[in-house]
């Protein structure tokens, strides 16, 4: 299950099998030095440990790439958790702060993509829950982000968004109250359009809920993964 850090970790193994893994370029995986495809990597995961089906948690990338992976490899998963989610295909707004935020990352200007990142991402704020850690964390992979995107591949004509009615497994979708307004938006259209799904909203956090409430992200996640 594509996720970051969260201080609610250890008691996942309690109730469930649980692989977790760091995207390529991003934590302490290794850089990449040549093309990958990020839902190859997650089915090399899946490959490596045995698993001909599993349930997938992604937050962020991590849920688009388990949204892209379910719509490729549908037969090997059984139930999906997306959180703060973004979508393969959508079109952003146009604003300026996201307008710099791409440059940032285009231009691997990295000072000023971690200023961005927390800015528009970690909108909560150093003081509260998980702040310290979230500045570390995205300190740390503003780097390695620009490095390693530089060699994800992307296939051509990549989006989720016309397929999400093709979606056959439960699906939890989760988002802060005080995450980016275009992620709530998402949000709503993963529910509307994919059947059966379920959507929940967390008071008090941003996009790094993982981090913000882990209690309570932890808890609809387990009530949800069979």
């Amino acid at each position: 299950m594509p996720a970051c850090g969260t201080p609610s970790f250890p008691s996942w193994p309690r109730h469930h099998d649980v692989i977790r893994y760091d995207a390529r370029g991003l934590g302490r995986s290794t850089p990449p030095g040549k093309p990958f495809s990020d839902i190859e990597d997650l089915r090399a995961v899946l490959d490596h440990f045995g698993l001909r089906q599993a349930a997938l948690v992604g937050l962020s990338m991590g849920g688009e790439t388990a949204l892209d992976f379910v719509l490729t490899h549908p037969e090997r998963v059984t139930a999906l958790a997306l959180v703060g989610a973004s979508v393969s295909g959508h079109v952003w707004p146009q604003s300026p702060e996201l307008s710099a935020y791409a440059t940032a990352r285009r231009e691997r200007e990295t000072a000023t993509l971690v200023e961005l990142e927390l800015t528009i991402w970690a909108a909560m704020g150093r003081t509260a829950p998980g702040g310290e850690l979230i500045e570390t964390m995205v300190a740390s992979n503003a780097e390695r982000r620009v490095v390693s995107e530089q060699y994800c591949v992307v296939s051509a004509g990549r989006d989720a968004e016309p397929h999400l009615g093709e979606v056959a497994v439960p699906t939890l979708v989760i988002h802060g109250d005080h995450d980016h307004p275009e992620i709530a938006l998402i949000a709503e259209r993963l529910v509307t359009d994919i059947p059966g799904a379920c959507g929940e909203t967390i008071p008090d956090a941003d996009h790094y809920l993982p981090l913000r409430t882990p209690e309570r992200l932890t808890k609809l996640l387990l009530s949800h993964l069979p």
